[in-house]
Parts: C-alpha cells; structure tokens; sequence
C-alpha cells in the first residue's frame, strides 16, 4: 500500500477572481506562494474558451444539461509555479446545488489531456454516494495497457471529500486509488499553514509517480508502448455506462 499526504484546492470558477485578490498569497495567472493558472486545465483544443465555456461545451457533446449554475473545481493548485493534476474533478451543479454531472479530467506526463464527462443519477437522496464508470481512453502509465475500465465513487464535497477509483481488466481487478480529505475554509493563514507543512508539495506529486514508476521497471514489470491520444478519442463524448447513486461509503 502506498500512501501519500497532499492538499488540493476547491474552487468555484466563478469566485476565483475574487478568491485572488482577497487572499495574501493566492494568484490567477501569475507566479505567487499559490497560483492557479488557467492554462493548466481544459481543453487545450480550445485555448480562448474560459473554463466555464469549456465545461459546457463538453456537457452538451455528452448530451448532458450543458448551463451549470455552479461548476466546483477539486485540483492540485501550483505552489511556487509548479503543478501537475493527475485527475481533477468539475462538480456541475444545477441552481438548487445539486451535482448532476461530473468532469473527470485526467492528465499524463505526455502531456496529454482527456475529459471522462459523466452523468450523476437523476434522483436526488439527500447526498448519497456517486457511481459512475468509463472505459479507458488515455495512455497514462507505461506499466499499464489500455483496455482497462473505471470505476468511480464520490462523494458531493462538503466537510470531507472522497473519491475512490477502482482500476479493472477482462482478468478482473487491478488497483485502486482513493483520496479523503477534510475540508477548512481557505484563509492566507490556512494556506500558509498548509503549505509550511507540505512544502513543494506538487513537486512530490510528480517526483512520486516516477519514484514509483522506477520501482516498477527494477522489478521488471512488462512495459506497454505508449499509445498518442487520438482527435478522434479527444473529441467524441464519453461513453456513458450506468450510473447511480446509493447510500453505502467506499469499501
């Protein structure tokens, strides 16, 4: 079991202006202790688009309700100009705040990006858990072949936040990942706190993926070629398994 300690940030792209020029130490698209830069998320297909544009538009190639009232925003910011986001989550909300879809968007140190846009169960209970699947569509790890399936569960963050990913092939299961976070309000004292705490922190996220990556290739695990993301995989919708929701917590 590997186990690592980070922060994320959760943003809402309509308040991020207003976030930067209130908090010491937080910028947009600029250097500073903590930054979130535009650039490093969408769709880089569409570099004139803002995010908001973004998610709606890949909403609407999904056929899903593509005017979100609120888009929610869980990423790894840059701390000290540096940052890579593995996976970061949109958590689209309808005007009575409940999430009805959510943006998987995955990165992988190719350089590559692909949105997993996915529907959240219609019925609404009070906050139950998400359920929601997709086969696999980018080349993220040459320890790992493409014809894999995702299983995801996640929670609507509020005091805490869960996302688990089950990992699975034709031979049945093959890893998975999960992230537990508390929540606190995000004040320059919390955010230099938590930095001072993790210092370079997204520094360790990349240095971690090819720590382990290495560990890998020493035990001789076969490795896969690595497959470019396609216009076509980049552009077509998600394929949209079922989803659901229920009130069991990750196992």
């Amino acid at each position: 079991m590997l186990r690592y300690r980070v922060f994320s940030l959760l943003l809402d792209l309509a308040q991020i202006d207003a976030l930067a020029q209130r908090l010491r130490g937080f910028s947009r698209n600029r250097f500073d202790l903590v930054a979130f830069h535009d650039r490093d998320f969408g769709d880089p297909e569409h570099p004139h688009e803002t995010l908001v544009e973004g998610v709606s538009r890949r909403l609407a190639h999904a056929g899903l309700d593509a005017a979100p009232a609120r888009v929610l925003l869980s990423c790894y910011p840059r701390v000290l100009g540096y940052a890579f986001n593995p996976l970061s989550l949109y958590y689209c909300q309808d005007r009575a705040g409940r999430t009805y879809a959510v943006v998987h968007e995955v990165h992988n140190t190719f350089g590559e990006r692909h949105a997993y846009v996915l529907p959240v169960e219609a019925s609404r209970d009070g906050g139950g858990w998400i359920e929601q699947a997709a086969d696999k569509a980018l080349f993220v790890s040459p320890f790992a072949h493409m014809d894999m399936h995702y299983a995801f569960r996640l929670n609507d963050p509020a005091d805490r936040q869960v996302v688990v990913i089950r990992v699975s092939d034709e031979h049945g299961s093959l890893i998975t990942a999960s992230y537990v976070a508390a929540r606190h309000e995000l004040t320059a004292r919390t955010l230099l706190r938590t930095v001072l705490s993790m210092p370079l922190m997204t520094f360790k996220v990349t240095a971690g993926i090819h720590l382990e990556a290495l560990k890998l290739w020493l035990k001789r695990v076969p490795l896969f070629s690595h497959v470019p993301l396609s216009p076509t995989v980049r552009d077509a919708p998600t394929k949209r398994p079922s989803a659901r929701r229920d009130s069991t917590g990750p196992s």
